[in-house]
């Protein structure tokens, strides 16, 4: 073999090899991607359904503008919750009686709020909460 063909052979085995290198990389890449996916899903599949307190709208706070844009009601069936996004459909049973109602999410509650979510008065009075103020509640995402 002379010099000029083993130089194109030398060449030729490390484009290849390179390109192989590359290849890898872009699997090993594709599977991060894919697993980053899988694991937002389980969170997702996890925030379905909340656990803890709720309580219900002060009157002071009807027909001032929601984090959702809108005007808040009293007479609506509407919540505040700070761990799901804005317009999902909930469903609240109160744990302690087990009345439920299904409220959409339009608004956020105080930063430093331990509740689950809070809701209108309307929506509080169909599951029992106006007497306590406070009860322990179970929120499942319907939508």
């Amino acid at each position: 073999m002379n010099n000029k063909k083993r130089y194109q052979f030398f060449i030729l085995s490390k484009l290849t090899l390179l390109g192989l290198i590359i290849l890898l990389c872009l699997n090993v890449s594709a599977q991060k991607h894919v697993s980053k996916q899988k694991r937002s899903t389980k969170k997702e599949v996890q925030a379905k359904v909340l656990y803890g307190q709720a309580s219900y709208y002060s009157d002071k706070f009807n027909g001032r503008k929601t984090a959702s844009g809108e005007i808040f009601s009293q007479k609506k069936l509407t919540a505040a919750c700070n761990q799901l996004p804005l317009g999902t459909k909930v469903k609240v049973t109160n744990l302690n009686n087990g009345d439920s109602v299904f409220v959409t999410i339009n608004d956020r509650l105080h930063p430093k709020m331990k509740r689950v979510v809070d809701l209108s008065k309307a929506a509080a009075k169909k599951i029992g909460l106006t007497t306590s103020g406070v009860t322990k509640v179970k929120v499942e995402v319907v939508e």
